[in-house]
């Protein structure tokens, strides 16, 4: 067996159910989940409708390179939203996958190498702490050392990037970016994206960029940018270093689709094409022409952002009074500060009131300074507004009687 499987920890998830499991909810009372980050609006019709019109392409292999039309409707969209100056090459930038987790995790088993160095040497895998678990699973898996920057309300939630040393930009390969951030919702701003990519310059190492929450975001006037728009400003219109992630899970309410692209470095994606073809993950036909039917429209994401926007004005309502809460940048999270200790917080409000959140503490990883996710939960207003409102007056029942 792979001795790295041995490095990996508990999913979150599976700590979750253990914790619920030494509780018993009171019964009569209708459970809320909170906790899992699965999109609940229902799905765009137009776009089901594509999906069985195009089911006759079952009869055919899919490459994994995917159509033309859907790498030339992803460039359009990329275009469109980040305002670059021209569209990425639709045969040279970008390549479908089934969805971000599988493609994030794939693409550190492409671009790490292993090398034979003593382990005091071992590449460096830098990722935001807290983080998306992937991450750090596909770190260990590709020989790689994970290195954690915390992100904390000092540093605006967003990874404290000034505290890595020289010694660990030199040794690092890949960073892992999420922006907007799961759990924070922080965005990183252009300027530090831009700064990220001189040090990537500078150290040799190759930037992925998570933005698969780009499209959920409170203010119509201002979308978060991302590390192509980055690119794009620089005048690196070949995207040297930097690959993003998106998909139309969150932003389209299609998370059983599947289906997800990855655009940048055209030299380090026709590595991943290479890896991704042994693989054997290639994007049903159907699933493309479906992809390129939501990639072209922006009414029912426009229509599903004032939907969440209503859910965090009904709880942040309820909540502020009570709780050290903030509004997020962007994302669908919020990430509130806990009057004791987050697991015990989580157990006994599930206990007690039959809601369901997620412990911060485990979305993220002891370090010098401490694990910080400590004392803050993540809350997914995921549900239908109605019940994340019965949500959050439970948790302000259950605060209030602490």
């Amino acid at each position: 067996m792979n001795p790295d499987l041995e490095r990996l920890l508990p999913y979150p998830f599976e700590k979750l159910r253990n914790l619920k499991n030494t509780v018993t909810p009171p019964v009569g009372l209708e459970p809320v989940n909170l906790s899992i980050g699965e999109p609940k609006h229902p799905a765009p019709e137009f776009v089901i409708q594509k999906l069985v019109d195009e089911l006759s392409a079952l009869s055919s292999y899919p490459s994994t390179q995917g159509i033309r039309a859907l790498r030339e409707s992803i460039a359009d969209w990329l275009q469109r939203r980040f305002k670059l100056k021209k569209a990425p090459h639709p045969d040279d930038h970008i390549l479908p996958v089934n969805g971000t987790r599988e493609a994030l995790f794939a693409f550190a088993q492409t671009v790490i190498n292993r090398g034979h160095e003593p382990v005091e040497q071992s590449p460096l895998v830098l990722l935001p702490n807290p983080f998306y678990q992937i991450y750090e699973g596909a770190a260990l898996l590709a020989g790689a050392e994970p290195v954690y920057i915390n992100c904390t309300a000092d540093s605006q939630f967003k990874p404290d990037f000034e505290s890595v040393a020289d010694t660990v930009w030199r040794r690092c390969q890949l960073l892992y970016l999420c922006t907007p951030g799961n759990p924070t919702g922080a965005v990183l701003d252009i300027d530090t994206l831009k700064k990220l990519i001189a040090l990537a310059d500078r150290h040799d190492f190759i930037i992925a960029s998570d933005e698969c929450y780009s499209e959920i975001y409170l203010d119509e006037n201002a979308p978060p940018p991302g590390l192509l728009q980055a690119c794009d400003e620089l005048g690196r219109d070949d995207y040297r270093r930097c690959v993003v992630f998106h998909s139309l899970s969150k932003r389209s309410n299609l998370p059983g689709l599947r289906s997800g692209f990855v655009a940048g470095d055209g030299d380090i994606l026709r590595q991943f094409l290479l890896y991704r073809t042994y693989q054997g993950c290639a994007m049903p036909v159907q699933h493309q022409l479906a992809s390129i039917a939501a990639w072209d429209d922006e009414v029912h994401v426009q229509l599903n952002r004032r939907l969440y926007q209503e859910k965090f004005r009904i709880v942040m309502a309820v909540l502020q009074p009570v709780m050290n809460v903030q509004m997020p940048d962007a994302g669908f999270y919020l990430w509130p500060e806990t009057p004791l200790a987050d697991t015990t917080f989580t157990r006994d409000l599930y206990g007690q009131h039959h809601v369901t959140v997620l412990p911060g503490s485990y979305l993220a990883r002891e370090t010098e300074e401490g694990n910080p996710g400590n004392n803050r939960i993540r809350i997914a207003l995921v549900a239908p507004a109605q019940q994340c409102q019965e949500a959050a007056e439970r948790i302000k029942i259950f605060i209030e009687s602490l």
